[in-house]
This record gives C-alpha cells, sequence and structure tokens, in this order.
C-alpha cells in the first residue's frame, strides 16, 4: 500500500449558486448544480487520485466534476443530492488507504484581507484575468490564500451563504489555493469572516506537521 497524504477533505453539505455554476464552468467531469452535496480531496503523490476515484464511484451513486493530477498533488471532487451518497463514497475513497477525516492536513492561510473601493484600472486588471463576475470599481475585494489549496472551496461557499457577493475567481488545486470575491463593503467584511470561520475550524492533523 502506498504511503498517501490526506493533504484536504471538504464536504460540502449544500453547493451555493455561484460555486456550482464556477465548478460547472471548468469542469472536465459531471458539472454539479446548487444545493448539491459535494466532497473534494487532495492527496500525495497526485497520481494516487485516480484509484481513489475508483473506489468513490463504486461505492456510493455520485458523479465527478473534476479529477486534477498535479506535479505533485491530486484533487478529485465528487458531487450529488443525497449527502449521505457523497459521505460514503468519501469514506471509501479515503478509507481503502487506511485514512480517516482527522487525517487531513489543517489549511495554513496565508493570506486573508479586504481591498476597500478598488480603483477603477485595479478593477480592469482583475477583470481581464477573471473566470467569474466582473469586480466595479468602487466594490471591495476580499483576497484569500491557503495551502492545501482545496480548503479554498470551503472559503468560498461559506461566504457565499453569508453574504451578497460575487465570485470573481476561485483556484483549488495546486501549490496554493486562491479565492477573490467582490461586493459592497459591508457584505465584504460578512463574507471573509464566514470564510475564516469555516476554516479555523477544521480540525485534523496540524499544517506544521505535513
Amino acid at each position: 500500500m502506498p504511503d498517501i497524504t490526506l493533504r484536504a477533505y471538504v464536504f460540502i453539505d449544500s453547493l451555493q449558486p455561484q460555486l456550482a455554476a464556477f465548478t460547472g464552468l471548468g469542469a472536465r467531469g459531471f458539472p454539479p448544480v446548487k444545493e448539491q452535496a459535494a466532497l473534494y480531496i487532495e492527496v500525495a503523490p497526485g497520481i494516487a487520485i485516480n484509484k481513489m476515484t475508483d473506489i468513490a464511484l463504486k461505492a456510493a451513486q455520485v458523479q465527478p466534476a473534476a479529477q486534477v493530477v498535479e506535479r505533485t498533488f491530486g484533487m478529485l471532487e465528487v458531487h450529488a443530492y443525497d449527502k449521505g451518497d457523497v459521505r460514503s463514497a468519501g469514506e471509501a475513497a479515503i478509507g481503502h488507504f487506511g485514512l480517516t477525516e482527522q487525517d487531513r492536513l489543517t489549511p495554513y492561510v496565508a493570506t486573508a484581507e479586504v481591498i476597500r473601493s478598488v480603483e477603477p484600472m485595479h478593477a480592469q486588471i482583475i477583470n481581464r484575468n477573471r473566470y467569474g463576475h466582473m469586480i466595479l470599481p468602487g466594490e471591495s475585494l476580499f483576497l484569500f490564500e491557503c495551502d492545501p489549496a482545496a480548503y479554498a472551496v470551503l472559503a468560498a461557499n461559506e461566504a457565499e451563504k453569508a453574504a451578497r457577493v460575487s465570485l470573481i475567481d476561485l483556484r483549488s488545486f495546486g501549490a496554493v489555493g486562491r479565492l477573490m470575491m467582490s461586493g459592497p463593503e459591508s457584505e465584504i467584511d460578512s463574507a471573509m469572516e464566514a470564510a475564516m470561520g469555516a476554516i479555523q475550524a477544521i480540525q485534523g492533523r496540524p499544517y506544521k506537521d505535513r
């Protein structure tokens, strides 16, 4: 049995509309829709995610939106309306390697800040490089960066639950996860608070022991 590091294990009980749409935008698998449950698994070495995908799909009625194998890490997303199916798929996938949810790494947050009243030219630069909504001049911008990368999805979903904000961009795989959201100042503050609360509540192995 290979030595697998469970870098991230993220269960989402109800995908928010923007996150579901954003996931579908870049998905090469089966795009999810709002209110479905979803699970993100990130592992090292990356190639091991193939075996986890096989086990997850055989264990429960779930669909994969994405399987990404990077140079070092691998990431899998599966989703379904039935939360039990999603949980069963995840438990089977990691259980095959003798892992449980508590073996995941807790996230290290490198950046969590708000830029207030974004300048027009700054907004233009952001808009030329984003895959989600456009940011408008004068709006506030929430920037979030974490390791492992998959935890950025949890931050995005909880922020969208808590506030009326726009999802500008999101990266949930690779060396780090990144999230950008925009909106009125008070809404962005609420979004950041919800995102950080969810991230800080994650239990697992300390990041320093990765």
